[in-house]
């Protein structure tokens, strides 16, 4: 790829513009109550980008965070049209809002919470605006290797992957290796959701640490 070739790298990607427009079936907290937790500079943008990141980890780890309106359960994505309605989205034929309005879905916003904010420094040719967030599997789905983004994917525990990464078997770039070795200090996916809670979300840019941080010494 023309950016991070070769990186680890959490399933994520760029909001689509419109991410902001209608108003999709809404679980959670009020688009209001996530732009003060994002900081955003409105509502819309606040709606969009936490839409970017229930649509990518749909996209690119068919993982879905919405319910069937009226149910409490995931609906079953291994049913015919589940995956033409993702390469749809994917290749930007098809927006969320309308797939949640055909689909009869409900976002579950409330899945996702915010850990990080970070913006890549002024130096770099590419410089993107960057929110990082923390969810739990839905009972009953799978993540896949279904991007086609790739060359290769894995599950791994932040310890492991911080090891492989001293160990020069891996590389990433400093927001993933610091939001991992972060991740590291707890036991649970319940422990680190409630840290997050408790997080307050400010921009990053990593000018001071990359270089600690490309070599593992972060660790």
């Amino acid at each position: 790829m023309a950016f991070a070739a070769g990186m680890y790298a959490f399933p994520g990607g760029s909001v689509d513009e419109r991410d902001a427009e209608g108003q999709p079936e809404w679980a959670g907290p009020p688009p209001s109550a996530w732009a003060r937790r994002l900081r955003t500079t409105s509502e819309a943008e606040a709606r969009a980008v936490v839409c970017a990141a229930i649509r990518e980890t749909y996209e690119e780890a068919g993982v879905l965070f919405a319910v069937l309106a009226g149910r409490s359960s995931s609906p079953d994505l291994t049913e015919p049209g589940w995956e033409a309605d993702r390469l749809a989205l994917m290749a930007k034929k098809l927006a969320l809002v309308d797939f949640v309005g055909r689909r009869g879905l409900v976002l579950h916003t409330d899945r996702l919470v915010p850990w990080a904010h970070w913006i890549t420094p002024p130096f770099e040719a590419r410089r993107y605006d960057t929110r990082f967030f923390l969810a739990v599997i839905p009972h009953g789905q799978e993540a896949r290797d279904v991007s086609g983004e790739a060359e290769g994917v894995a599950w791994l525990t932040p310890e492991d992957a911080l090891a492989r990464l001293a160990d020069g078997e891996i590389s990433m770039l400093p927001p993933t290796a610091v939001t991992l070795h972060e991740l590291s200090g707890y036991a649970t996916s319940a422990e680190a959701l409630f840290a997050a809670q408790q997080r307050t979300i400010r921009p990053i840019t990593p000018i001071g640490i990359i270089d600690r941080v490309m070599t593992g010494s972060i660790r």
